[in-house]
């Protein structure tokens, strides 16, 4: 064989390689079929609720671990929020628990010598924001009320901090349930005969709904 023969059976050859490489149809799998079981397109976080339980006791580690940036700043803010509440009105609870203890005898425990209703007390009372102060002169019922005006709601501020840290756990494992719920488009519902004999001597005809959660 010539190097034309060879020439026209390569040429033959390409021709045949090409007409039968035409003929075999390509397959395309979409990024959403889940047909093989399992998916076949980029990864999805699915956190683990346990673990963003478990680091959510760092205040914000579970919104973290969860990729909930956003959710940081709410959470820090209103914690930071209510510790100051509690630090504000914990300065303000000892000045007049201060005041208040000039009225009695600390051994005793009775009204000092020469103390009586109208007896008043000089008593440091600060501003909203604790940016100034002054000093002033009340009555032993006046400082009494503020005392105990100054400790319920310290107790609040202190009580309220405590929920918002424990709303913040709950959040963070509520929302990793639901980043690994399965929200995709295969979610069929099968309806199917049955039997149904609920404490009756024969059965009844019912039907039965099943989801299938693939």
């Amino acid at each position: 064989m010539g190097i034309v023969g060879k020439i026209v059976c390569s040429a033959f050859f390409c021709m045949v390689l090409v007409k039968s490489e035409a003929q075999v149809p390509s397959i395309q799998i979409s990024k959403s079929d889940t047909s093989l079981g399992e998916s076949v397109g980029p990864h999805r976080f699915l956190p683990t609720p346990k673990t963003a339980t478990k680091l959510a006791l760092i205040p914000g580690g579970g919104q973290i671990y969860n990729r909930d940036y956003w959710k940081l700043p709410i959470i820090y803010l209103s914690l930071g929020g209510g510790l100051f509440a509690y630090h504000l009105n914990t300065l303000k609870y000892k000045d007049f628990l201060a005041a208040y203890k000039l009225f009695f005898n600390l051994n005793t425990g009775k009204l000092a010598e020469g103390v009586t209703a109208d007896t008043k007390m000089p008593v440091r009372v600060r501003n909203l924001l604790n940016t100034t102060s002054r000093v002033d002169s009340a009555s032993i019922d006046q400082i009494q009320r503020q005392k105990n005006y100054w400790r319920r709601y310290r107790n609040v501020a202190l009580l309220t901090t405590g929920v918002i840290y424990t709303l913040s756990i709950i959040e963070a494992n509520v929302a990793a349930h639901l980043k690994s719920f399965d929200i995709s488009d295969d979610l069929t519902l099968n309806v199917s005969p049955k039997l149904v004999q609920p404490g009756l001597p024969s059965a009844s005809p019912g039907l039965r709904l099943v989801f299938n959660l693939h």
